[in-house]
């Protein structure tokens, strides 16, 4: 049975207050229903799984969280706002590295700060404390267009965590990684959960939504694991990660 009743219950009994939720959504493209009537809520702290086939619905519901795309029918809420409100406290790693193969690694990160995707905080640091935390030397010179699949990972999520997220969703965090650059990723992810949180109206515990076809790897960080097909999510599971 769903675990979506006991989480509602929670929010409307006062007990928490969701890192996002969405009541009754669904997107359409023309003929085709993306996401069917999908009710849902995060709690804060939590790391969740979005599990299923392309074309489940899993990355239109990130990008829906995340503030980029807008539901055709319902409501999404994230830190007690609309998406669109909380961008600055919400960062999203997209399933493209979104990366300038010409630049550094710092140039990509200073570059994408400037744009205001990105900035200094008193726990990140800003990029060079960012490219720091995920084991990147900020001050290699090459080129990202040299770098492994492993480091161009790491120089994403660098790029997103350097803004100091609250809540961070991530697209299939592990693809084409190989074994050990996935290993290290589910490590970042987990240590990333334990960073303090600072700011004013900021909620102290950091929230995690990743997509993946590696459930081996997930679990390992996962307190929660939902599965999702055909524009609907079909099953709600506690995981075994941290936290669970």
């Amino acid at each position: 049975m769903l675990a979506e009743k006991t989480q509602f219950d929670a929010i409307a009994a006062g007990v928490q207050t969701p890192a996002a939720e969405l009541r009754e959504v669904s997107k359409v493209y023309g003929g085709f229903a993306a996401l069917k009537n999908v009710s849902v809520a995060f709690g804060p702290g939590s790391c969740t799984m979005l599990l299923g086939e392309n074309g489940a619905g899993k990355s239109t519901l990130l990008r829906m969280v995340a503030g980029l795309i807008e539901p055709s029918r319902g409501s999404v809420r994230v830190l007690g706002g609309e998406a669109d409100e909380r961008q600055g406290r919400v960062a999203y790693m997209s399933h493209a590295a979104m990366l300038y193969d010409e630049l550094s690694a710092m140039e990509n990160l200073r570059y994408f700060a400037s744009l205001g995707s990105g900035g200094c905080c008193d726990c990140v640091g800003g990029p060079e404390m960012a490219l720091k935390a995920v084991g990147l030397d900020p001050a290699l010179k090459r080129p990202v267009g040299q770098y492994s699949q492993g480091m161009r990972q790491r120089t994403s999520l660098a790029r997103v965590v350097q803004s100091d997220p609250e809540l961070l969703l991530l697209d299939e965090p592990f693809s084409n990684l190989d074994v050990e650059s996935a290993r290290a990723m589910v490590a970042l992810i987990s240590d990333f959960r334990t960073w303090p949180v600072y700011g004013q109206g900021k909620t102290g515990r950091r929230t995690v939504i990743f997509t993946t076809h590696q459930a081996h790897l997930g679990e390992r960080i996962a307190d929660r694991v939902l599965t999702m097909r055909a524009g609907k999510i079909v099953a709600d599971v506690a995981g075994g990660g941290v936290g669970a």
